[in-house]
């Protein structure tokens, strides 16, 4: 069975003690774009932007969501430019078990479901855990009861020494992949509970016995880097999938993410679906 999370995660909006231009021009050369990109993009001037930064004018509301599209700003982050130039958010931020919500929960549900019995699971911007599937529940098979305590995390599930670590075979590439990942996630969102979680996972302790410290045999190719985990004495290789929602309007519709874990060889698959037979 799937699980849903009662509510998404909990970020900070708005840096304190800050105006709208420093926030702008701070994701301004965040993405590496001059004023005058910037204006032209926008269909503004150079001057403005710079009046706008140096706080000599203050954005309309329509500006401010307008440098935010084309800098690429996430949507929380949108509302935190808005709150910081005097604006009441524009966009809603609805608990994924508000009513409103049930045709995404369901449809997230159905689609995770329907991978089975290939892993696949949704989680917040803090990586929480908000639904999976029965295929995620064969790769935890074995993790102390310690680390399934609701709120799942996956990072913490994935990484630490007492969790599915010890059994990652390729485990040093896969956590420098997820590690990349998170910091990739930080530079975009700028989020301090984001940070202190990237510091806690990276942190831990190598298992025991690494996996990788031993003889994996014969490299071989894949398209992309495989989670290569074992399994009731078998080694399954996974690809990990990343989707989100397109165009979201709503900040907890934004953070979501669902991943999936596609079969990497076909000795995966023939032992995947032998467990469905």
């Amino acid at each position: 069975m799937s699980t849903v999370a009662s509510e998404a995660a909990t970020l900070p909006t708005a840096p304190p003690g800050k105006g709208v231009g420093p926030l702008l021009r701070g994701w301004r050369e965040q993405r590496r774009v001059s004023q005058l990109e910037l204006a032209l993009r926008a269909g503004s001037s150079a001057r403005h932007i710079s009046f706008v930064e140096t706080g000599r004018s203050r954005p309309s509301e329509e500006m401010v969501l307008r440098l935010a599209e084309h800098l690429d700003v996430p949507v929380r982050e949108r509302n935190a430019l808005l709150l910081a130039a005097g604006y009441a958010p524009h966009y809603p931020e609805t608990p994924l078990d508000d009513p409103a919500m049930d045709a995404l929960r369901q449809g997230m549900e159905r689609l995770i479901q329907g991978y089975e019995p290939y892993p696949a699971l949704v989680v917040d911007a803090m990586y929480n855990v908000l639904a999976a599937n029965r295929g995620i529940t064969m790769l935890l098979e074995g993790v102390p009861e310690s680390l399934l305590v609701p709120p799942l995390n996956a990072m913490r599930l994935t990484l630490h020494p007492q969790g599915m670590a010890p059994r990652i075979r390729n485990h040093r590439e896969w956590r420098h992949h997820l590690l990349a990942q998170m910091e990739r996630q930080i530079a975009l969102h700028r989020s301090e509970p984001l940070r202190a979680l990237y510091e806690e996972v990276a942190a831990y302790p190598f298992p025991e016995q690494d996996p990788d410290d031993g003889d994996l045999g014969e490299p071989v190719p894949y398209f992309a880097l495989p989670m290569q985990v074992e399994h009731d004495g078998r080694v399954l290789s996974f690809i990990s999938s990343i989707s989100t929602f397109n165009t979201p309007m709503d900040v907890t519709v934004a953070e979501l993410a669902i991943e999936t874990f596609l079969p990497a060889d076909p000795a995966t698959v023939k032992y995947l679906q032998g467990l469905v037979s």
